[in-house]
């Protein structure tokens, strides 16, 4: 039977790892001398079609800082096709990210590469560690098709066609292409026989078997930190002279792809996320490595797309500059670190300690101009008091009642919060401490002198507070008696939807329903056989399980009450582990924080909670819900089917994950805790692993060579995460388990809200509230409240900033529910921000994103 020939894509391409088990600096020289060597390849051999560097714009702005003279040349090679940079800025995890981290990457990606002349129209994802389900609408939503990646598909899905239909959540499909091979599979092309017959030709008669709806075969050529191949061009007319089977050509994937789709239409469609660890390593519990980064990037997306954001908006509609060119760069910042190797902590420590630094950097600016903001707005507001106005800022488009922390100073201790007219607010006092005034320096015609300055009281107050949708309103500091919370006797605490008690040393929990958990909480330690990528039990290792809980302390107030408990683990050196819950009144979500010192080497530590009879859990991702089952039915023979890591059934979450037990839906609200698995028994929680090595062979759930760098151990004592650790989240339980509900419980768990005293005793308690600050000319007398935008309560806020031209304000909305959502008003725009239609409709499991003249 004669064979049809295939065409044969030969894709020259470099997977650019910015950092790794090597530094930015080192990279970045090698970028250098390799991208300036590219240039001057495709500038002299026009047979050499075209190179992809690696669909990321970051490279591209390291090269031009260091060569600035080359950019023109540069652009005339992105124009032509012959280079193809973007669309995006980093190679991002999309499992370890703020969904609206994905989007701004692609925004930043492809238009910087529209700039340079051309971006890549390939949602192109070729070493990152699973992919996001809402990929294939984000991508389609900037204006691409297509989209291919290496990692995540089982086999038998794609067994006859590596093409196929991925459908996100909302029903927007991308066209896509696997790997089936990676993306080096022609990475060595050559054309001698032994190649030719021993490598090359299984490669290719096996992807024919699995295209057999299409003459288009792909063929990436490249690798890691690849140079050129010179040679190609030769190679592809020597490998054409040789045989007839296959035809060769040098092409890029934006070519491969619309030759493979006009050629045929692929009726397989495969959806959401892609978490499939046959083929490729998926790393599942990455997402608890280093997990210090973890916390501390969830931390400060939260204040840009929380917080900086929507306060600039604000700002900014009563005469502030909105901050756009320090936005960009703590967003290159945070993208530098979003890298897949630099955001899952599989790096060297020295890689890590500039993620870390970058990490704090971001968080500084963040910090430093929100403060600038909020000092700014209160002293427009002008309100006089005889103790300072307190702005309250809430600073998401629905209105809500809840307790807001503050701090104020006072000369007097009896002190407490009261609107404009001198209503007092419910409030409880959840600290007060005594402050030094200290001493200032004079000038004297004796000359200096030391004149002692008053003290002042510091208090921390939760107020509760009726908020107008996106607002700011103005309270006064008032002499007046505050409950405080005061240490108690008995070992419970209680609010309207739970009670916590010890009882015998263990943690009951007797919800509103009626529901009991006798043991609702536990820790789990265990060994940690595995390295950077990969969690690996021990063999013949016993899980160690503190079920007791010591009650250290209980304070009870009118609003407030907390209980610490304490249990201890003896593996290792010991790990005592302090626990503080938080119960608040009118709120269904029980606050949890932990702290703990680490001594301990090669261990994991999971917090469990009882979920009696669970066989599935959702988890958020994106702008919608993952449902998941507790076991995973090819975790039986993963062995003999040769999976490249075993199919844990470990799993990402965004914000929540949620196990639906015999009792009730049981779940955690977490920020940057990011690794969950729910079993038939309980909802296990990662705090962290504990590891010291990058890379090792052969572990138990996943045998073979050591992933990353290989034939070389990298020690990595920092990872061990030695030292004091704490952890924030909170618990929550409900009798069933609705999308709309548990997005609206994460609304008010995160800091929506700001509040900011405007005195003169304290001048250290904010980042450069000593520093003497210019007001904008037009921000004076604004008024002591004010609501400036609305959003449908029914759908779900994702982000509000200046647009990126500056003319006009965007609001992105979700709707993760099976019904559509009418929107009132806006003009419906899409990522890109190009008018598409007069509608206000988001669908289902869908997004929306609306652009606003002003405000």
């Amino acid at each position: 039977m004669i064979k049809e020939q295939k065409i044969v894509h030969v894709v020259p391409h470099a997977h650019w790892d910015r950092e790794w088990y090597f530094t930015i600096e080192d990279s970045n020289v090698m970028l250098i001398e390799n991208l300036r060597h590219l240039m001057d390849v495709l500038e002299r051999d026009d047979a050499y079609k075209s190179f992809v560097f690696d669909a990321q714009m970051s490279v591209i702005e390291d090269f031009l800082a260091i060569l600035p003279e080359k950019k023109a040349k540069l652009e005339q090679l992105i124009v032509q096709k012959r280079l193809f940079v973007g669309p995006w800025y980093t190679q991002t995890d999309t499992l370890l990210v703020h969904k609206e981290s994905i989007i701004r990457n692609l925004l930043y990606g492809s238009r910087a590469a529209k700039a340079m002349g051309h971006s890549m129209k390939i949602g192109y994802l070729p070493d990152i560690f699973g992919q996001n389900a809402y990929l294939p609408s984000i991508f389609r939503s900037f204006g691409m098709e297509y989209a291919i990646l290496q990692r995540g598909l089982y086999t038998e899905d794609v067994a006859t066609d590596l093409n196929f239909q991925w459908r996100a959540p909302d029903g927007v499909i991308a066209k896509a292409n696997y790997m089936y091979f990676g993306y080096g599979p022609g990475k060595f092309l050559a054309t001698d026989a032994g190649y030719v017959s021993g490598t090359l030709t299984p490669i290719l008669d096996t992807l024919r078997e699995m295209n057999q709806s299409t003459s288009q075969l792909l063929l990436p050529a490249g690798g890691d930190q690849v140079l050129v191949r010179e040679h190609f061009p030769e190679t592809i007319e020597g490998l054409n002279a040789k045989q007839s089977d296959y035809q060769f050509v040098l092409s890029d994937y934006e070519t491969f792809m619309e030759a493979t789709w006009g050629d045929s239409q692929f009726e397989t469609v495969i959806e959401g996320e892609l978490l499939a660890s046959q083929k490729s390593r998926i790393h599942n519990t990455i997402r608890s490595q280093r997990v210090d980064i973890k916390l501390a990037n969830s931390r400060i997306e939260d204040k840009i797309y929380h917080q900086l954001e929507p306060l600039a908006v604000m700002a900014n509609k009563y005469g502030a500059p909105y901050p756009k060119r320090w936005l960009d760069k703590i967003f290159k910042l945070l993208f530098d670190v979003h890298a897949h190797d630099s955001i899952g902590g599989c790096n060297s420590d020295e890689t890590n300690s500039a993620i870390i630094h970058r990490l704090e950097q971001a968080e500084r600016i963040c910090d430093s101009l929100i403060n600038v903001l909020k000092k700014q707005m209160a002293r427009g507001v002008g309100a006089e008091f005889d103790q300072g106005a307190v702005l309250i800022f809430h600073l998401l488009p629905k209105a809500m009642t809840k307790q807001v922390e503050t701090v104020i100073f006072t000369k007097e201790k009896a002190v407490c919060l009261a609107d404009v007219l001198g209503n007092t607010v419910p409030q409880t006092i959840l600290a007060q401490d005594y402050i030094s005034g200290g001493k200032k320096v004079v000038v004297t015609a004796a000359g200096e002198q030391e004149v002692e300055i008053p003290g002042y009281y510091r208090t921390v107050v939760s107020a509760a507070i009726a908020m107008e949708p996106f607002s700011y309103q103005v309270l006064q500091i008032v002499v007046g008696s505050v409950n405080q919370v005061a240490p108690v006797d008995e070992a419970k605490i209680t609010n309207e939807y739970y009670t916590i008690e010890v009882v015998d040393g263990k943690l009951r929990l007797t919800t509103k329903f009626g529901e009991q958990l006798e043991n609702f909480m536990t820790f789990e330690d265990v060994a940690d056989d595995g390295d950077s990528y990969d969690f690996s039990p021990l063999a013949g290792d016993v899980a160690e399980l503190a079920g007791e809980a010591k009650c250290v302390q209980v304070r009870q107030a009118n609003l407030v009450s907390d209980m610490t408990v304490r249990h201890t683990l003896a593996r290792g050196e010991g790990t005592e582990i302090e626990t503080t819950f938080t119960l608040k009144k009118g709120e269904d979500t029980l606050g949890i924080k932990h702290r703990l010192t680490n001594k301990t080497k090669n261990h994991r530590i999971r917090v469990r909670f009882e979920a009696p009879a669970s066989e599935e859990s959702y988890a958020d991702q994106a702008f919608t819900t993952i449902r998941r089952a507790n076991t995973n039915p090819h975790f039986t023979n993963w062995r003999e089917n040769r999976f490249a890591e075993a199919p844990v059934p470990i799993y990402p979450l965004e914000n929540f994950a949620v196990s639906l037990s015999s009792k009730g839906a049981i779940g955690v609200l977490t920020q940057g805790l990011k690794e969950y698995e729910a079993t038939r028994d309980y909802l296990a929680l990662t705090l962290f692993r504990s590891v010291g090595l990058l890379g090792k062979d052969n572990i138990a759930w996943r045998p073979g060579r050591a992933s990353g760098i290989n034939n070389k151990v990298v020690e990595t004592p920092d990872a061990q995460m030695l030292g004091n650790l704490e952890f924030s989240y909170d618990y929550r339980f409900t009798k069933e388990f609705t999308n709309a509900d548990w997005f609206q419980a994460t609304e008010r768990v995160r800091d929506h809200q700001l509040s900011y005293h405007l005195q003169t005793l304290n001048s250290f308690e904010e980042r450069v509230e000593r520093f003497e600050l210019p007001q904008p000319t037009k921000m004076h007398d604004l008024p002591t409240s004010a609501s400036l935008l609305t959003m449908n309560d029914a759908a779900f806020f994702s982000t509000l900033k200046l647009a990126e031209d500056g003319d006009g304000i965007i609001l992105r909305v979700f709707n993760p529910t099976n019904e559509s959502i009418d929107i009132e008003s806006g003009i419906v725009v899409n990522m890109a921000e190009l008018p598409i239609a007069d509608v206000a409709t988001i669908m289902p499991h869908s997004h929306l994103t609306l652009k606003y003249k002003e405000l």
